[in-house]
């Protein structure tokens, strides 16, 4: 039986969480496969759990061991042990939804069944933050059709706060493989490469307003907490810079496309810059001036565009009071948007 979809778990010592996240998958029944690839786990029993799973549950679950190469290798390796027709990444500390993943599965099912030719899924998460009274809802009904297929110039006005992440998105496996997709190895916030390199190939989208993805925040460790992301700020400067090295104005023939790929370069532009500014670190303020410098140098254009933004002309300033203006406008950003 040929597997709907496939959904990859990168774990790194992920004892104490996975469990949680694969429970919730394996309400997805024989339509899927799960592969938790156990990241060279050295101290917990990450491994022994992923194969626990797989004897239990050996028509749905492989569990891969691999040497230690981050994020990335972890979801490459998860492409590539896939069979499924459908492929989700989903970190080892999140969580799905049982009624929205039965809907999903439902949508892929039929898009299969009539061989429609569905590139993207997208769906709504919600940004699980420990101690939050108010869990913010990542949701697109403003953007997408509901319910029914499209393609980019269908889709409407995205919000600044507004974007798809590796939460929302589920691809077709054989589009993730003809674009040829390879995440770098040893490198965090990776998964902006996932969503970001296939979407030129993408040319049939379908939403759904469900909320289907848990994505966890409140660990102190965690990537995306505040105080990690300062510290691996250049990882962050590299996805950057790795994303202006893909953005190719000539190889993106939908408009619609074009224009949401520069505006995503723009809101990662935001956040390198944001959080050198956090730093309050003179060598992290040379990097953030070397990342602007580095745009203009490989993409004339894409750098003047994006300078003609708001986002664009706010972070580009330098100076002492500049950079005070946009300490304060990252906070009431993130009370905004609610992320870590």
């Amino acid at each position: 039986m040929k597997k709907i979809l496939s959904i990859a778990v990168p774990c790194y010592n992920s004892q104490a969480y996975m469990e949680k996240c694969i429970d919730s998958l394996l309400e997805g029944g024989e339509d899927v496969e799960i592969i938790i690839v156990d990241d060279g786990s050295t101290k917990d029993d990450t491994a022994a759990i992923a194969d626990r799973y797989a004897k239990e549950y050996p028509t749905i679950v492989k569990a891969v061991h691999q040497e230690n190469g981050g994020h990335g290798e972890a979801v490459n390796t998860g492409l590539a042990n896939s069979t499924g027709a459908f492929f989700k990444v989903v970190d080892s500390d999140d969580w799905v939804d049982k009624r929205a993943y039965k809907k999903l599965l439902g949508i892929m099912k039929k898009s299969l069944a009539n061989d429609d030719g569905l590139d993207m899924l997208i769906s709504n998460f919600v940004y699980d933050k420990q101690g939050a009274h108010h869990k913010k809802v990542m949701s697109y009904r403003n953007v997408f059709p509901t319910d029914q297929y499209f393609t980019w110039h269908e889709v409407g006005h995205f919000r600044v706060s507004q974007y798809i992440l590796m939460h929302s998105v589920i691809y077709r496996t054989q589009l993730l493989r003809d674009c040829g997709l390879k995440l770098p190895k040893h490198t965090f916030y990776v998964d902006n490469i996932f969503v970001f390199d296939p979407l030129p190939y993408v040319k049939k989208m379908y939403y759904t307003d469900v909320v289907f993805y848990h994505y966890f925040i409140g660990r102190d460790d965690q990537s995306v907490n505040e105080s990690v992301m300062i510290k691996r700020i250049d990882q962050q400067i590299r996805v950057n810079k790795l994303m202006i090295d893909y953005f190719d104005y000539s190889a993106i023939s939908e408009r619609p496309c074009m224009k949401y790929m520069e505006n995503y370069v723009n809101i990662m532009m935001t956040i390198s810059s944001a959080f050198c500014v956090l730093s309050k670190d003179e060598d992290n303020y040379r990097k953030k001036h070397e990342l602007w410098l580095y745009l203009k140098e490989k993409n004339p254009v894409l750098y003047k565009n994006l300078k003609r933004s708001f986002m664009g002309v706010a972070l580009s300033w330098e100076g002492k009071v500049s950079r005070v203006v946009q300490r304060t406008g990252y906070r009431l950003f993130q009370k905004i948007i609610g992320f870590n």
